[in-house]
């Protein structure tokens, strides 16, 4: 826990030391907690412009903290901050969204259309709704990111040593965390099984937009696809992660010809507006079920599908 060595109120001088709770973690992102309700641009300005010092010298945004540094908040005028809260209906739909929880972790079933935390004309999202609705718990922190329109597991973590052993699985490609998602992808899927191992370059700049390609200089990134059903126009597929690349499914399902079905940006134009016609406006892709040991604590996750994929693999589309 972070100890207060001179705590005046929330717009004047902060002047902090760094506990057990926050040491490693990044110096932006302790930052946001430190000062909830003022705008992310506000506080990458404070970093910007050298106002915010650890150890009386500046720091950079990717700074990890170490235990004892010395962080001085300059004064905050509350007037800058967003006075803007998540409507109650949002906080209500997040709670009723947790699907386990314990002492080191909460797991949420995701909505579609939901970002996991703010930016960009996004004033709030999960991560900063769950804070609003949970004030008491001392730390709630993403582990891991999932595309807005993917639905499905999302893990916070509680703690500081449950979130850094999470981080590690996610950046493990050895099998620490199983990651199985279900899609849905245009046309039928076929040849039954299959791996697809193509290699992923992001942040190509495709019309104004970044985007991921498929490109022999990207990071390695291999998907496993299995068809549970299928018809002429659409297949019900799960798939297993076997390493955890941007928009990797998304990319991967593109490059066999079978795209994400509601996909706006790797996915079939034609199919999408086939979709919206017909009322199934979202992406159908979701992460389903996380499996990994934390400590001695084995878990294993499955987040439901809701009755919309039942509906849309027995539609006439």
């Amino acid at each position: 826990m972070t100890k207060s060595l001179s705590q005046e109120p929330y717009h004047s001088v902060q002047t902090l030391e760094i506990g057990p709770r926050n040491e490693k973690q990044r110096l932006d992102n302790y930052l946001l907690t430190q000062l909830k309700g003022i705008p992310k641009s506000r506080v990458y300005k404070l970093l910007r412009s050298g106002q915010v010092r650890v150890n009386k010298g500046r720091k950079k945004a990717d700074y990890r903290l170490i235990l004892g540094d010395i962080v001085r908040i300059p004064p905050v005028r509350m007037a800058e901050a967003d006075d803007g809260r998540a409507p109650q209906h949002l906080l209500d739909m997040l709670n009723q969204s947790v699907i386990f929880e314990d002492k080191h972790l909460l797991v949420l079933n995701k909505p579609a259309g939901l970002a996991v935390h703010s930016g960009s004309n996004i004033r709030f999202g999960v991560i900063e709704m769950l804070r609003q609705a949970r004030p008491h718990d001392e730390m709630l922190e993403l582990v891991h990111r999932l595309d807005r329109e993917t639905s499905g597991c999302l893990v916070i973590a509680k703690s500081r040593d449950a979130l850094n052993q999470l981080h590690e699985y996610f950046r493990d490609q050895n099998g620490g965390m199983q990651k199985i998602y279900r899609a849905i992808v245009v046309g039928r899927w076929q040849g039954g099984e299959q791996i697809i191992d193509k290699p992923l370059l992001k942040n190509t700049i495709r019309g104004g937009e970044r985007m991921v390609e498929v490109n022999p200089e990207g990071k390695e990134a291999r998907s496993l696809f299995m068809p549970l059903d299928y018809k002429d126009s659409m297949s019900l597929m799960e798939v297993k992660l076997f390493t955890g690349r941007t928009h990797q499914i998304r990319v991967h399902a593109q490059s066999v010809g079978h795209p994400i079905a509601g996909d706006k940006k790797y996915g079939d134009d034609t199919f999408n507006q086939q979709l919206k016609a017909a009322n199934f406006k979202r992406m159908y892709l979701h992460a389903y079920r996380l499996s990994f040991t934390l400590g001695k604590q084995a878990y294993d996750i499955c987040a439901p599908l809701d009755d919309e994929w039942q509906k849309l693999t027995s539609s006439d589309l």
